[in-house]
């Protein structure tokens, strides 16, 4: 089994700007993980929109398979694809209400995907417009996208370096909090060494071009709530 990280928010209010942890990157694994791409997560992705005079809330779950997959990439039909979700009435509460979202193919790339117990879809889910269920309340894709996680690998490298330096230098940085205390000049040179190879540059992008399998779910949000507003996501592969 292949898991990532918790993503985790309070109704209405998007992913980031609730949650106190929101790991999601995961690009570089050990050989057991990488040697099998269509098992490896890359990353999870978790939000919602709110309710309107037209539409019901709307909860988004992607998960995004491998790195620098073919165009003709398949999911695996040996593998099962699992959002895991809890519910709470409040954050940090003791009681959680699960609720799994699993998700299979067949060797010709059918979908079949359940919430809780109960099959939803099944069929050709590599439309963009998505294969819905029969009440509406689920839809979902799956198949080959560009690889959204941008990150700047050679800014990284230089930032950690400098970083690296400082925390072995004679005088290491102090802390508040947990939280290094530096120079307005040095905090500048780690905001350069992030935003590119050369002041004022664009940032590079080590993933642009890269492919990922990735499997879109548009929930009804009352899907997921049964317990109370406030969510909680993981993901895992099964084999």
């Amino acid at each position: 089994m292949k898991s990532i990280n918790w993503v985790r928010w309070t109704l209405p209010l998007f992913a980031a700007l609730a949650a106190p942890s929101a790991l999601a990157a995961d690009h570089s694994d050990g050989p057991a993980a990488s040697k099998d791409p269509t098992a490896d997560i890359t990353d999870l992705f978790a939000w919602q929109v709110a309710k309107t005079a037209t539409t019901t809330a709307k909860t988004y779950l992607v998960l995004d398979i491998g790195t620098a997959v073919a165009t003709t990439a398949k999911f695996s039909d040996a593998v099962k694809y699992v959002f895991h979700t809890t519910s709470e009435a409040t954050y940090g509460a003791t009681a959680k209400t699960p609720l799994d979202i699993i998700c299979t193919f067949t060797a010709t790339q059918a979908i079949s995907c359940w919430v809780g117990p109960k099959l939803v879809v099944s069929g050709d889910a590599s439309k963009t417009t998505g294969l819905a269920s029969a009440d509406g309340k689920v839809k979902v894709f799956a198949g080959v996208r560009d690889d959204p996680f941008f990150f700047n690998l050679t800014g990284f490298k230089d930032v950690a370096g400098l970083v690296h330096d400082t925390a072995t230098s004679a005088t290491p940085p102090a802390f508040e909090d947990g939280c290094p205390i530096i120079s307005a000049d040095t905090s500048k040179l780690l905001v350069d060494g992030l935003k590119g190879p050369t002041e004022g540059g664009a940032s590079p992008n080590f993933f642009a071009g890269f492919n990922v399998l990735s499997i879109v779910m548009e929930l009804d949000t009352t899907l997921v709530t049964a317990g109370g507003p406030i969510v909680g996501v993981w993901a895992s592969t099964n084999k």
